[in-house]
């Protein structure tokens, strides 16, 4: 897998501006909201994967499964509290992962979980790239960069064949740098806010 398309998705510009606090609170609502729909489409994938997962796997994929609901629980907590409206019509891009996340159903269970690795490495390694210790993105930035997280991570990465998946490994990280170019691309974009 060229080292380019992790790099692209994982220290994306929007991560930068997270970082540096120069990211318009109206970006990042955006990208929010999005992403509350994305982990949504997340969870229902994921508890299909759980139900066709070999045994060795389940334990795994049950509590990626919990954490989900969570986190489910954590955007509309953080949702009130910027006063957002969670319930937006899913943008292009977001629709598209969507799309994804339903073909994998009827993919054989290995190319599945790998791009379940995939996706929440991405996360972990983007959100570890936004870290700093005066970004006004903080909170966000901790939640998603725990050690729970990472180990969950870990533990998926066990579960992944990487070296037979490339071309969908290589479809997700390209979705994964649209998703967050979303956040400041105008031809993908609706205002969040309510």
């Amino acid at each position: 897998m060229p080292d380019d398309l992790w790099t692209a998705a994982t220290r994306h510009p929007f991560l930068d501006a997270v970082r540096e606090g120069t990211i318009t609170d109206g970006a990042f609502d955006r990208w929010l909201c999005q992403d509350a729909l994305f982990v949504a489409d997340l969870l229902t994938f994921q508890a299909r994967l759980l139900a066709r997962a070999p045994r060795a796997a389940q334990g795994t994929l049950v509590g990626g499964c919990a954490a989900l609901v969570a986190e489910l629980d954590w955007f509309a907590e953080q949702a009130a509290v910027r006063g957002l409206d969670l319930d937006v019509p899913a943008l292009p891009t977001t629709l598209r992962y969507r799309n994804l996340l339903q073909r994998l159903d009827d993919a054989p269970y290995p190319a599945a979980v790998t791009a379940l690795w995939v996706i929440e490495r991405v996360y972990l390694l983007g959100w570890t790239s936004a870290k700093s210790p005066t970004s006004p993105f903080g909170e966000f930035i901790d939640h998603w960069t725990v050690p729970d997280f990472a180990g969950y991570v870990d533990a998926l990465g066990a579960l992944a064949s990487a070296d037979e998946h490339r071309d969908l490994i290589a479809e997700v990280l390209r979705l994964e740098v649209d998703f967050w170019n979303m956040a400041s691309d105008d031809s993908d974009q609706e205002d969040p806010v309510s």
